[in-house]
């Protein structure tokens, strides 16, 4: 979700802590009580654990997307009540409807939160000194030059820094490399003239979402926490310790930073390889898929990771990238993460060039002029998360070679608009029936969406060509039938 615009500074109106009581001067007031009273952070820590303890604490979550969402309806559901903050006005609008735009999170769920007077959604980012906890859940994308893009992690802490009051909790949960939150976030609330760890509190707990995964609910799933300081700490694990099941405090929000990267980069490594293993063993007739079965019977040492046309999603084909970026100023080389990354970017050249191949053999024509049809270009089954996407470089690289391209996804009507594929946006996903499948000189499984007819593909297409095995799997043969 995108940061917070520059609004106009909120004013000079300072805030005391939730329940403070205004008939005694404010504790860190100079006044003939200033040499017995407490430390700063004493009163403003206890008074949060308090509102905490008590579910009275207001928690803001900024970026209502894929990560922000199912936080928001956590925290409800803990029982807090809820103001979620977003730039996309028809968003805000839709969300306070009750109205789901994500797939895996139905509108009646939704519905019946917001009806509930728990969950509110708002884009007036001045009422951000009403909560007296802030998560940030803003993407972390990569510019051109794939290095760290943190502009709506910044423009997000100006918004914030600008009505930061004493006794606030802020947390930071988009991905990125060790040392944002101290080295970033830091400076630019204390800007304000208030200190972490005595006028507010700010800490790092990574976002753990995966989308569309039934199995995995954001309560159920453990939340890593580090603070700036010992406060931080507290007052942070507090909190999510009443969202999730279990957290798991670390020694630092650069600690935190680095799990998350480390979860992430593990899983981009392991596809890397499996990647070049399809393509090796591709090479002598023997099928990676077949493989990955046999080997995951050792009840040891083996993982199974599946190989695929690229890798997608906001995590795993970006994150890598941020610990590339900051190891440069250690004067380190990352030459393991980003061959990685070489490889799993060249897989969807890798596809078209296995499907040109078989289209001359066993179609005896081109790619030039032919028709082909994509099936599934979310970023992975049954969701309609389109973010980095392997199947829109797919779409680029046929046409590029003068292909007409077609798609059908059940979950995604029409191509959003993205930042790197701008022209494909407003294109609309296909009926998938026998004349849709028949007018296609080829069938590309992009994506192994469970609401798709395999039968009816395997019965009319003239060639496929299946990046997820899914016809295997089902139980679906045929001689035109090509794995890539």
């Amino acid at each position: 979700m995108r940061a917070a615009p520059n609004a106009p500074a909120f004013g000079t109106k300072r805030f005391l802590p939730l329940g403070t009581d205004t008939r005694f001067p404010h504790p860190t007031a100079k006044n003939v009580m200033a040499d017995i009273a407490p430390p700063a952070a004493a009163p403003h820590r206890d008074v949060l654990l308090a509102a905490i303890a008590a579910k009275r604490a207001k928690i803001g979550v900024i970026g209502l997307g894929y990560v922000g969402i199912p936080l928001a309806l956590a925290g409800a559901a803990a029982g807090f009540p809820i103001l979620g903050f977003d730039i996309d006005a028809p968003r805000v609008a839709q969300i306070n409807r009750g109205e789901s735009f994500i797939r895996h999170i139905s509108s009646e769920v939704l519905g019946a939160v917001v009806a509930s007077g728990k969950f509110e959604a708002t884009h007036d980012f001045d009422r951000l000194s009403e909560p007296d906890a802030i998560l940030i859940c803003v993407p972390t994308p990569l510019t051109r030059y794939r290095e760290p893009d943190l502009s709506y992690v910044v423009e997000t802490a100006k918004a914030i820094a600008r009505r930061l009051r004493p006794g606030q909790l802020v947390v930071l949960e988009s991905t990125t490399y060790p040392g944002t939150t101290t080295e970033v976030l830091k400076p630019i609330f204390e800007a304000q003239g208030l200190k972490s760890g005595v006028d507010f509190f700010l800490a790092f707990s990574p976002e753990r979402e995966d989308p569309g995964n039934p199995n995995f609910a954001t309560a159920g799933i453990p939340k890593v926490v580090g603070g700036d300081g010992e406060a931080a700490l507290e007052v942070a694990d507090a909190l999510y310790g009443r969202l999730v099941a279990r957290t798991v405090k670390v020694s630092s929000p650069a600690t935190a930073e680095a799990v998350k990267l480390t979860e992430n980069i593990f899983r981009a490594v392991n596809i890397a390889l499996v990647n070049e293993l399809k393509v090796v063993y591709d090479a002598m007739g023997v099928d990676i898929w077949e493989v990955i079965e046999a080997a995951k019977t050792k009840p040891f040492g083996f993982m199974p990771f599946y190989p695929g046309p690229g890798l997608g999603g906001h995590c795993i084909p970006i994150d890598p990238f941020y610990l590339t970026w900051k190891a440069r100023e250690y004067d380190l080389s990352t030459r393991f993460i980003e061959l990685a990354g070489e490889i799993n970017t060249a897989m969807p050249h890798y596809v078209v060039d296995r499907l040109a191949k078989a289209m001359d053999r066993d179609l005896k024509r081109g790619l030039n002029g032919s028709t082909i049809l994509v099936i599934g270009i979310a970023y992975k089954k049954n969701v309609n998360d389109m973010r980095e996407s392997p199947a829109l470089k797919l779409i680029e690289l046929l046409e590029e070679r003068d292909a007409k391209v077609g798609y059908h996804d059940p979950f995604v009507a029409m191509i959003p608009a993205t930042r790197s594929y701008a022209a494909l946006a407003g294109r609309q996903s296909l009926r998938l029936d026998a004349e849709t499948i028949a007018g296609a000189e080829c069938v590309l499984i992009a994506t192994d969406h469970d609401a798709v007819d395999y039968a009816l593909i395997a019965k009319h297409a003239r060639l496929i060509v299946d990046t997820r095995n899914v016809f295997a799997r089902a139980g679906l043969t045929a001689a035109h039938i090509v794995k890539a």
